[in-house]
């Protein structure tokens, strides 16, 4: 499923990029799983998004828990819990 991903502050420094569109894999079917499917990219989503890093993701937008389940055509965002400026 087609999704695009964007990265703030740290964890958009980390990857190197501000947002991509990726193919998610079917087996993707969670927030949680989207992350780890993305940490296993690259040495830099590993930093970014790996699973010792304590990160907020939104879908669409919204606040959501890393268990809610993802639905196609969604957008995430990734970042740490505390941005500014």
């Amino acid at each position: 499923m087609q999704t695009t991903i964007r990265y703030f502050a740290s964890v958009r420094e980390a990857v190197g990029c501000a947002s991509e569109t990726v193919d998610l894999p079917d087996s993707v079917r969670t927030l949680a799983d989207a992350r780890a499917w993305l940490a296993a990219r690259s040495e830099r989503h590993a930093a970014a998004l790996g699973a010792t890093r304590v990160l907020r993701v939104a879908c669409d937008h919204v606040m959501v828990a890393a268990d809610a389940p993802l639905q196609p055509g969604r957008e995430l965002a990734f970042f740490p819990p505390v941005t500014g400026g």
